[in-house]
């Protein structure tokens, strides 16, 4: 019997939220091969389906994977080119921590076989759920909404410089949207005075985002990638905050009901 390796709960709304780096598993059989301190899964998206928990309630179509981005990154392209030219990159099969230091034991890193075959196992079958509910959605609305949502601590020397704004929204510099729907999104979070924001900042969007968002076909992806400061800890054990969450999760909320309540033209969809 074939493992299943996400979760698909299906919506009644335009709406399909994805959650690619929220997996915590590492598969008994590759945990050997890891240095002791991943197995832990630091780099995790913790919590996002808990802080997501509304969006089941507001028709949206919900995809959580299970196994960690340690096994292998859903939110990187197939052939593993490199998201951010010129900037730290973590690949299709990460190698290293977000802090820099290996992830592997001395020479246990997966060669190219092991590449292939976790794309097979865990990537794919992940994509093929999210490329399947993006077009049964297009084909019963007319236009499909992809929210891709992601998490990261607020501060990661080797990824970015400084502090990070608290909430990202990336369409890979517009192309991944329609121009108004991103204006729509882009106007909502300006009206948050509570949380630092950016649009296509340093978090322009992974491949999900860039990979599925086609606004010449009716399908309009926008990805979310916000400060882990604002929901839990960020140092181990990683504790959902609820006060904190509770604080933040109307501003999420409202942009989701922001992006369902836009309507695309004609020419959009």
């Amino acid at each position: 019997m074939k493992e299943q390796t996400y979760t698909l709960q299906h919506g009644t709304a335009p709406l399909v939220l994805s959650l690619p780096h929220v997996g915590t598993e590492i598969p008994d059989a590759l945990k050997h091969l890891y240095v002791d301190r991943a197995l832990a899964v630091e780099d995790t998206d913790w919590h996002l389906e808990k802080l997501y928990d509304f969006a089941a309630g507001m028709g949206a179509s919900v995809i959580v994977p299970r196994f960690s981005r340690y096994v292998i990154d859903l939110n990187r392209p197939p052939d593993n080119a490199p998201m951010y030219p010129g900037s730290a990159n973590t690949e299709l099969c990460p190698t290293t921590f977000f802090s820099g230091e290996p992830l592997y034991r001395d020479g246990l890193k997966p060669n190219v076989t092991d590449v292939d075959q976790r794309r097979e196992t865990y990537w794919r079958p992940y994509h093929d759920a999210l490329q399947g509910e993006l077009a049964h959605v297009r084909e019963k609305f007319g236009y499909a909404l992809l929210w891709d949502g992601h998490s990261i601590r607020s501060e990661i020397p080797w990824l970015f410089d400084g502090k990070l704004p608290e909430l990202n929204l990336g369409t890979a510099s517009g192309a991944s949207c329609a121009p108004t729907l991103r204006a729509h999104l882009a106007n909502r979070l300006a009206s948050d005075t509570k949380s630092t924001h950016a649009v296509d900042g340093r978090f322009k969007g992974g491949y999900i985002t860039r990979n599925y968002g086609r606004p010449d076909v009716g399908i309009h992806a926008v990805q979310m990638e916000m400060c882990q400061s604002l929901y839990m800890q960020e140092t181990p054990p990683f504790t959902y905050d609820e006060t904190l969450a509770a604080q933040i999760q109307p501003t999420l909320k409202q942009l989701l009901q922001s992006m369902l309540q836009w309507t695309p033209s004609g020419r959009e969809r």
